[in-house]
């Protein structure tokens, strides 16, 4: 099977390989994946409403009761809160999503001022494939076929992400 991605706005992807279907930070800004079924795991990077909408995320989940929910801590409360189960993840991590591999990255949000306090965030590579840091400059210190590129944030500077995606490498950058 080949593997395919689907970008669904601002930071929001869907993976799929065979019987396996990820989906990365369903956003606000992001539409498309509430239609999505059969999903096998729903990651969040961050707590951040552009990567984890809250009005939307109890019915994505209701529709996949497959799915598993995998988010930094700061989300899980959150979640937590609203009564959806998710488990926590943190760097070093590794888990299976329907038969696709997944490694854990990174611990914080870029700075985006120093008064406003820093949140949690992790960052995913899916089957060995595509690397979504969320919002942070996370490196993956290995090879990474497939970058989701961080290009449209208030913390961004654009000096900063090229020098990230010069450092990971990839064969091709989505802009996220």
């Amino acid at each position: 099977m080949a593997m395919h991605l689907t970008k669904l706005g601002h930071a929001c992807l869907h993976i799929t390989d065979g019987d396996a279907s990820v989906l990365i930070d369903p956003g606000s800004w992001s539409s498309g994946f509430e239609e999505l079924r059969g999903l096998s795991a729903i990651l969040i990077t961050h707590q951040h409403a552009d990567h984890l909408d809250m009005d939307r995320i109890g019915a994505l989940v209701e529709a996949n009761p497959q799915a598993f929910v995998v988010a930094d801590w700061q989300s899980v409360n959150e979640l937590s809160g609203a009564g959806i189960t998710a488990r926590v993840a943190t760097a070093g991590d590794s888990f299976d999503a329907g038969g696709l591999s997944v490694r854990v990255f990174g611990e914080h949000h870029a700075l985006i001022h120093a008064d406003i306090p820093i949140v949690s965030n992790v960052g995913y590579l899916v089957g060995g494939t595509v690397f979504h840091p969320g919002d942070s400059f996370t490196q993956p210190h290995i090879p990474v076929p497939v970058l989701a590129l961080p290009t449209g944030a208030p913390w961004l500077k654009a000096g900063e992400s090229i020098d990230f995606l010069r450092a990971v490498g990839p064969l091709v950058a989505v802009p996220i």
